[in-house]
This record gives C-alpha cells, sequence and structure tokens, in this order.
C-alpha cells in the first residue's frame, strides 16, 4: 500500500506539473491554436509522468507487500519449530515424570509388601 506521504508527493508532482505548464503556456507569445495544442501537449506529458510515478510506486508497494508476506512465513516457520521444540520437551518430561512415578510406586510397593511380611512373622513368632 502506498503510504500517505507518497500519495501527497503524487498529488503535488501533478498539480505543481500542470500550473506551471499552464503558466508557461499562457505567458508564451502564440497564437490560440498554438496554446491549446501546447496545453494538450503538456497536459499528456504530466499525465504520462504521473501515470510513470504511479506505476513505480505501485511496484514498490507489491514489492513491500511481497517481502512482508516473505518475512511472516519466515516467522510462521520460526514459530513452528520453536512449538515442535516445546512439544518434544513437554513429551520428555511427561515420560521422566511417569518413569518416576512408576519406579516410586515400586519401590512403596516393595517397601509395604516387606512391612506387611515383617508383621506376619513378628505376630507369628509371638504366638509361638
Amino acid at each position: 500500500m502506498m503510504s500517505n506521504n507518497s500519495g501527497e508527493f503524487m498529488k503535488g508532482v501533478f498539480v505543481g506539473g500542470l500550473f506551471g505548464s499552464l503558466a508557461a503556456l499562457l505567458f508564451a507569445p502564440q497564437s490560440g491554436k498554438e496554446t491549446r495544442q501546447e496545453i494538450s501537449k503538456k497536459s499528456d506529458e504530466v499525465l504520462s509522468k504521473s501515470r510513470e510515478e504511479y506505476e513505480r510506486a505501485l511496484e514498490k508497494a507489491r514489492e513491500s507487500y511481497e517481502d512482508a508476506v516473505k518475512r511472516l512465513h519466515s516467522l510462521e516457520d520460526s514459530i513452528k519449530e520453536s512449538v515442535n521444540e516445546v512439544e518434544s520437551n513437554i513429551q520428555n518430561v511427561t515420560e521422566k515424570g511417569k518413569t518416576a512415578v512408576k519406579e516410586k510406586k515400586n519401590h512403596l510397593n516393595e517397601a509395604v509388601k516387606a512391612g506387611v511380611d515383617t508383621y506376619k512373622e513378628e505376630k507369628a513368632k509371638s504366638k509361638k
């Protein structure tokens, strides 16, 4: 998109060129027909230059747009990589947590079993 300053500049170029051409023609010593022809010629020149400037501004806007899209795609790829990395880290931590819980559960079960076995043995000893 063209910025506001570019649009104002284009208006200034067009209006300035038009007024400058008209002033030069009106103060030139020529006949009415020659003056009209000269005004027409100068108007065509100003219009042509305005079109060229418009096309240049449009091309710059197009290039800026394409550059912005490229940067957005690059940013998107970077974000996807970061998300995948975080996902992988979360999976690793989750697996480590599950493993730690299983180990602690096994240790606790073994400790409870040993406690029950010891209790049963002591109870059996006391009955004798």
